[in-house]
């Protein structure tokens, strides 16, 4: 209330300190005419002060005691894979003072340069955004996503300062931050918020059951195979660690549960609910935003099918039923696209700032060395390297299926055919090769044979 009645005294001063201005000046005028410019000027440079000086006055609002302030949770949008996992935001409502915002750590610009680049290394900025309440419903409806409310149960004073943080990070020379999509993101960020200006302790129960990161995107993708598959390979055995219920608090789902569960001990004979009251504010709408259909065609399904192809290009090679390039296309697509995914998960390990890409036990089957191993495919004169390639290959592949059990990273299933695939290719190019040195060495001691029978 201070705030408000000392923001009116200053702007009633300025008024009347103009108005006198303005008359003096209408004085000066009738008593020195070529003076009057000079009323302009001032005018000019009174009204500049008066709107740079608006910002602090509208800027940070008195709230009324009656103002509240609610975690605002989104339910997850098929439309887009970063919003399969659901969305946090906080919504700063006071009737009194007009003020009904919603701020969102959410935002960012997958239009500027090097985006994806940045991602990829771990250096993306998203941005604390700012919206009209209102705006936020329209823009939720219209993807019929589901919206659930928690208000929060803050006192006056918490929430003013709590307001007071929001706008000053949603600043320009503040709203930016370091995006992590396990560790700092849209809904740690609301969450570290409300643990910093809610006076006391907050205590959240622990979850009913042990999980971990990947446990967790696994529930979010339960529907989504190829994009689990994906992420699957990126991240290492950090990602397999059992993590505790504030950890948990990267999903908005888990958040809003440990909400709705937590308290706040005021001191040693107080103790609250941290969520006065909960409100469904918007509805799912199943039509626009339900469960994509069944997939079919998953990835254990396509690595199945590439160690059919693989089996049968082998087994046509090793009968010599028939003589093609093929069995080379084959290996250089087989290989070149292993290679590939070798090498972002390489990047991953070694050059980004991600978490939990490393280790990473991915890296033993979807090797970069492939990549590089392609082109001595055609090559004559480098055939013993490709030999030597195929044998390492082979031997870690033997050890790697064979010690899947004792690997400490949880590899998605579609691993063991996929490896299996370049197993058999390898295999069968040591056979090929280990063939066609034996056909060589008996032809030339068949050669040296007739040559000593000739003399």
């Amino acid at each position: 209330m201070e705030f408000r009645r000392r923001s009116v005294e200053i702007a009633v001063f300025l008024f009347i300190f103009v108005t006198v201005i303005v008359e003096k000046m209408k004085q000066m005028k009738r008593a020195v005419p070529f003076l009057y410019p000079g009323k302009r000027i001032l005018f000019l440079i009174l009204t500049l002060c008066l709107l740079l000086l608006s910002p602090s006055l509208k800027g940070e609002v008195q709230l009324n005691d009656s103002a509240t302030v609610s975690l605002l949770t989104a339910s997850p949008w098929n439309g887009a894979v970063y919003a399969l996992f659901g969305h946090t935001a906080i919504r700063v409502q006071d009737d009194s003072t007009g003020v009904d915002a919603v701020y969102n750590y959410g935002f960012f610009d997958s239009s500027k340069p090097g985006f994806i680049y940045d991602f990829v290394r771990g250096r993306t900025d998203y941005i604390l955004g700012v919206t009209s309440f209102q705006a936020f419903l329209d823009e939720y409806s219209d993807r019929g996503q589901q919206v659930i409310a928690q208000q929060l149960n803050l006192s006056p004073e918490e929430k003013q300062q709590l307001y007071r943080a929001l706008y000053e990070n949603a600043l320009p020379e503040n709203r930016e931050y370091r995006y992590n999509y396990f560790y700092d993101n849209c809904a740690t960020r609301p969450r570290d918020m409300v643990e910093r200006y809610a006076a006391g302790v907050i205590h959240y129960p622990p979850t009913a059951k042990d999980q971990s990161y990947r446990d967790l995107v696994h529930e979010s993708l339960v529907h989504y195979p190829w994009y689990s598959f994906g992420i699957d390979l990126l991240i290492g055995t950090e990602a397999d660690s059992t993590i505790g219920v504030r950890e948990k608090m990267f999903m908005p789902s888990y958040l809003m549960d440990s909400f709705e569960k937590a308290t706040i001990r005021k001191n040693d004979t107080l103790t609250l609910s941290l969520v006065e009251q909960s409100e469904l504010i918007l509805t799912q709408d199943h039509g626009r935003n339900g469960i994509p259909p069944k997939d079919l065609f998953t990835p254990v399904v396509a690595a199945i099918l590439l160690l059919l192809a693989s089996l049968m290009i082998s087994l046509l090679q090793a009968v010599k039923l028939k003589k093609s390039r093929l069995p080379g296309l084959y290996d250089s697509f087989l290989y070149g696209i292993i290679g590939l995914g070798g090498v972002i998960i390489f990047f991953l390990m070694y050059f980004s700032s991600q978490p939990a890409t490393n280790p990473n036990w991915n890296l033993v089957w979807m090797n970069p060395v492939a990549l590089l191993a392609v082109p001595f495919f055609w090559v004559n004169s480098a055939q013993r390297a490709v030999y030597s390639y195929h044998f390492i290959t082979f031997a870690l592949l033997t050890l790697f299926l064979l010690g899947w059990v004792f690997i400490p990273q949880q590899l998605p299933l579609a691993t063991i055919p996929f490896s299996m695939s370049l197993w058999v290719r390898s295999a069968t190019n040591l056979f090929l090769f280990r063939k066609k040195k034996i056909k060589n060495r008996r032809f030339t001691s068949s050669r040296e044979m007739k040559a000593a029978w000739g003399q």
